[in-house]
Formats: C-alpha cells, structure tokens, sequence
C-alpha cells in the first residue's frame, strides 16, 4: 500500500470544523471571532510511552486523548488536531485498530483531523491539537493564589497501578486489574470540566508526569509554595486500602499518566465546585492549599511523606 493510499483509507474523514481538512499542501481553518486560538503538541513513542505490543485501538485513543487533556487544562475547546505516524511497516489490521481508537476519541471530544504526516520508522506518533478559548479567558499555571484551595479532579494513582501490573511489580484481581489497564491505556480528558472551571480556577494543569511534579509547574510559575493531605485525594480502593504502603504513595503522587486535572480556586468556590462534581458526575477532591512560603509539603494523617521522587523525566 503506497503512503497516499494509507492515508486515504484509515485517516480521511470528512473535517466539520475545517474549510479544507486532509488532502491539500495544508488545511484551511477560521478561529472564532472573540476566540484565542490554543495549540499543544505530544510525541508517544514504542517503548516509551507503550508497550511494542500494545493494543492498537488504545493507542490509537490515547495518542489523541493526551492532546485533548492539554486543552482542557487550558478551558480550551479541542477542534483540530494534526498527526504525524512513523510506521515500521504497512500493518493494515493495525492501521484499522488505531484509527478505529484515534477516531473513536476524536467523535467523542467533537474534534477533526486536518492533516498530518506518515514516514517509515520506529513507531512514534505525534499530535498536534488546536483549539478555542474565549479572549482573555484561558486557565494559566501562573494565575495561582496564596490561600487557594488546591483541587484535582477524578481518581489518582490507578494508571500507575496498572503499569506496575503489566511490569510484573504487583498482582492484581478483578475488576481491579481492568480499571487499572482502562486508566492507563484509555484515559479520559476532562474537557467539559476545563471549560467548567473559565472564570473560577485561578490556574490549572492536567497531570501527565505525576502530582507533585504538575504542581510544582504551577508554584513556580505562580511563585508559590503548597499544603497536600494524602489522604484527601480520591483513589481506587485497593491503592486506599493499601495508603500506608510507600510505593503505594509514590503511585498517587508520582505515578503519572492521570491526566486529570489538578486546579487552585478561591476558598468562595468551593460551593460552586462541589456542585460542579455533582453536575458532571465526576469526583473532585480538595487534597490541600496554596502557600506564599515557597515549597511543597505532603502529609499523611499528619505525618511527613516522602516526595523526593518528584515524577517522570524523559532526561531524569
């Protein structure tokens, strides 16, 4: 199969957003008038960020999904988005899972596929995502408060759970192992939260690398330091049973691969958050607060934890 047809059968899909979508040199798009527009860009590369024999669909839905939680974290609305696949080779019932996933993420968060690039390789696929966010109104890391309440959304740690199950660390049973392996390899971005939380987070990030690592962007660019209690943060309940154990701990903070939304808010939000949880049914918990003395401390039933090991660092 020659490249262009590649191209054609698994990634052409009519673009809703777009005056020209794939096909052309470039595709044509029109922002919004009042609309900022809001791009990020992610690389998951075999072996790095998957496994070599990861099933195809997840990938195909999380390259897109990591994209999305980007936006999210912005209060953006995600629109469009470009791909670019370094293949090792034409596998067609592969193509078919990942743009099956790819596409099935796409549907779900409204987003077109505008264009992109395939070449020979080690399998890298990287996403370009773009899109909208009213004039003046995106949730920046550098908007924090001393005395914010610090929030994140959803369940932390499961990811990193599942991880350690498929690297043999630890042995699971059902149903945890499935809700472990769903977080891991089928997140899912809190799109509707992000643009929830325009005008109420003082600054927001979604966490990829870990919790302490994502917050601490947000202190430092804020010039804060932070409170976290462990035991306020919403998790599975075998990580909950197992809260004492530390590389338990490490998993919540540390872990990675969330992408949940970690914000800070005024304490006056607090009304408005809870029932924003109930309204989307999706837990957030309020895990600690914002300090003007720099630093970042972390206690479990009012004991100091370990937080050396900050979070993933593809140079660490």
């Amino acid at each position: 199969m020659s490249e262009f047809n590649l191209i054609a059968k698994y990634f052409t899909r009519p673009a809703q957003h777009a005056d020209l979508g794939v096909g052309d040199d470039a595709a044509l798009i029109r922002v919004t008038q009042g609309q900022q527009l809001a791009i990020s860009a992610d690389m998951l590369v075999a072996g790095t960020h998957f496994f070599h024999d990861a099933p195809p669909y997840s990938i195909g839905w999380k390259s897109l999904a990591v994209n999305a939680s980007d936006m999210a974290a912005m209060g953006a609305q995600p629109k469009w988005a470009t791909l670019a696949i370094a293949l090792p080779e034409v596998n067609e019932p592969w193509l078919a899972e990942f743009s099956k996933g790819f596409f099935a993420c796409a549907q779900s968060f409204n987003v077109d596929l505008i264009g992109g690039d395939t070449t020979r390789g080690p399998l890298t696929l990287s996403v370009q995502i773009m899109g909208e966010v009213p004039l003046g109104q995106a949730i920046q890391r550098n908007g924090a408060k001393a005395g914010d309440d610090i929030w994140v959304s959803g369940m932390l740690g499961s990811a990193a759970l599942g991880l350690a199950y498929l690297q043999d660390k630890v042995l699971l049973t059902e149903p945890t192992t499935s809700h472990c392996l769903n977080a891991l390899t089928t997140p899912t971005p809190r799109v509707a939260l992000g643009l929830a939380l325009r005008g109420i987070a003082n600054s927001c990030i979604d966490i990829s690398d870990g919790l302490t690592a994502d917050l601490n962007h947000i202190l430092k660019a804020s010039n804060l330091g932070a409170e976290l209690v462990l035991e306020n943060i919403h998790c599975h309940d075998y990580l909950r049973t197992h809260l004492n154990d530390a590389n338990i701990q490490q998993c919540i903070l540390a872990g990675g691969d969330d992408y949940e939304l970690l914000f800070t808010a005024p304490k006056s939000q607090r009304t408005y958050i809870q029932q924003l949880s109930q309204q989307l049914q999706l837990s957030l918990s309020l895990i600690g607060e914002t300090t003007s003395e720099l630093g970042l401390t972390v206690t479990h039933h009012q004991q100091a934890v370990d937080i050396t090991k900050k979070g993933f660092d593809h140079f660490g």
